[in-house]
């Protein structure tokens, strides 16, 4: 017999469980990206009010050895920094704060650094310090304090750079991202590559704080011993809708999406002029992926591009984007933020009213998707060029650079080319293996290529794009004619000359 459903689930009392000391591991493996890590620290920067915040990489010589973080805002004394410092402990957030959820210290810390020193102090208050260290942390829920002679000399070694009566210090030890042998350029590398990359994602979730005047973020590079600082760039902000002229006359138009939880929504949609190069268009990421909704919440870029189950990404509306204010929604009926604060959960309540949604002049959201692929398109037509259709990339080609193959060609409902490094004879730079879809590249040669750096499947990316555009013809005919082969025969002579060149640099 089957018993009456019960509604409401009964207790019997309750029991405090608290956390073993693994949570601390677990709440380390979130999966925080790099960037989005020190972007969680620098929030914190600026709820305290900071005006200069400055990313520091210390290395000695060519060993990376720390990472820190500096702001010049209000600072904590010791009661805050306890709370700073407890997991979830952070209650009470200011309206209009970015923080969040009382992890993104420690978590996002703990992520990428064995260890997260936190030194600070208010104008009233001398310096006090506060460690997690990740070896102790996971076994149990003991913080270290810091010598206040040390906490000390912390902010004296960082006064003026920008701390002056105030400010706190974040310091990352044992960064795991950090090369482990930093010799060969390795590090040189590293830096140049990360601070780059480090550089656009600021300017991008936080440009709207990097707009003001009176807010500006620092990426320097210092080593410990000599002093000397190689690199020192201000991050700029990079509006997403930083256009000089809309891609349509009519846009860019507010609709409202009203929703039966939270009320109106206005979503303010934009129309990129096509084919632009604007770093604010194309330099963060594949531009069809970054197609779509902007969610802000207090100013902070959460989620840039994507439209959240509405709709799928497609090349025709990469100058579609469409900015968007959270409203205050403490329940999460209708948004849920991330904890990276790197995208936003959208519920089947907010894709519907988008349905429904009109600007002032009666328009349709659809109708404003139709225009931004009508633009895209005419622009095509008028570039008066139709590019041969290609065989579509596959595997070994960086997932970047195959979104924008895909942008740039139309392709062939072929089998994708795929990338193998592979043992070959020192005078062939690579084989065709036409039945396979499959291009041989000679594994002596790949060191050299990737100077000095441990192979990937997607790794050098550049000479296999190269190779891609090159041989085209070879993959889309069944045989090879004299011309083609005579060609194949002068590429392999001039790729493994070049190829040998390199091997003697890396020798040398």
């Amino acid at each position: 017999m089957v018993s009456e459903w019960q509604f409401e689930v009964p207790t019997a009392g309750s029991k405090r469980l608290p956390p073993d000391g693994r949570y601390m591991e677990a709440l380390s493996s979130q999966g925080y990206g790099f960037e989005a890590a020190i972007a969680d620290l620098v929030d914190n920067s600026i709820d305290a009010g900071a005006a200069n915040v400055v990313i520091h990489f210390l290395r000695d010589g060519d060993q990376l050895v720390s990472l820190v973080i500096v702001d010049d805002g209000k600072g904590m004394n010791e009661d805050e920094l306890d709370v700073a410092m407890t997991v979830g402990g952070r209650r009470g957030y200011a309206k209009g704060s970015l923080g969040m959820f009382g992890t993104g210290l420690k978590s996002a810390s703990l992520s990428h650094a064995d260890s997260v020193t936190v030194v600070s102090r208010t104008k009233r208050t001398r310096p006090a310090g506060r460690r997690w260290l990740m070896e102790h942390a996971k076994k149990s829920f003991e913080c270290d304090i810091i010598d206040p002679d040390f906490a000390q000399d912390f902010v004296d070694f960082y006064q003026g750079r920008p701390i002056g009566f105030q400010g706190t210090i974040v310091r990352w030890d044992g960064v795991k991202d950090f090369p482990k042998h930093g010799g060969g350029g390795q590090t040189d590398r590293y830096l140049h590559r990360t601070v780059n990359k480090l550089g656009l994602h600021l300017g991008l979730y936080l440009h709207r704080f990097l707009a003001r005047h009176d807010f500006h973020i620092t990426i320097s590079v210092q080593d410990v011993r000599t002093g000397i600082e190689y690199a020192n760039y201000g991050v700029e902000s990079l509006d997403p809708f930083g256009y000089p002229v809309s891609g349509d006359g009519g846009y860019p138009s507010t609709f409202v999406a009203e929703t039966p939880s939270l009320g109106p929504i206005e979503l303010h949609a934009h129309i990129w002029p096509p084919r632009s190069s604007l770093d604010e268009y194309k330099a963060f990421g594949a531009v069809v992926e970054r197609e779509g909704f902007y969610f802000y919440r207090n100013d902070r870029l959460v989620q840039a591009g994507g439209w959240n189950n509405y709709r799928q990404p497609e090349q025709h509306l990469a100058l579609a984007r469409v900015a968007v204010d959270l409203p205050d929604d403490p329940e999460g009926e209708v948004f849920r933020l991330t904890v990276k604060k790197e995208g936003v959960q959208a519920s089947p309540e907010f894709t519907a009213a988008l349905d429904y949604a009109k600007d002032g002049q009666g328009r349709t959201f659809g109708g404003y998707l139709a225009d931004a692929e009508r633009v895209y398109r005419e622009a095509r037509k008028r570039a008066g060029v139709t590019r041969k259709a290609a065989v579509p990339p596959g595997r070994g080609m960086d997932p970047q650079v195959r979104q924008v193959i895909e942008e740039e060609l139309p392709l062939l409902h072929e089998e994708p080319l795929q990338f193998r490094w592979q043992k070959l004879p020192n005078d062939r730079f690579f084989e065709i293996d036409q039945e396979a879809q499959v291009l041989l590249l000679n594994q002596h040669y790949r060191a050299a290529l990737l100077g000095g750096r441990s192979g990937t499947l997607n790794d050098a990316p550049m000479v296999k794009s190269l190779m891609y555009l090159l041989m085209q013809d070879a993959f889309q005919r069944e045989r090879l004619g004299s011309r083609l082969k005579d060609n194949i025969e002068l590429w392999q002579s001039v790729l493994v000359a070049a190829a040998r060149t390199e091997l003697d640099r890396v020798a040398d």
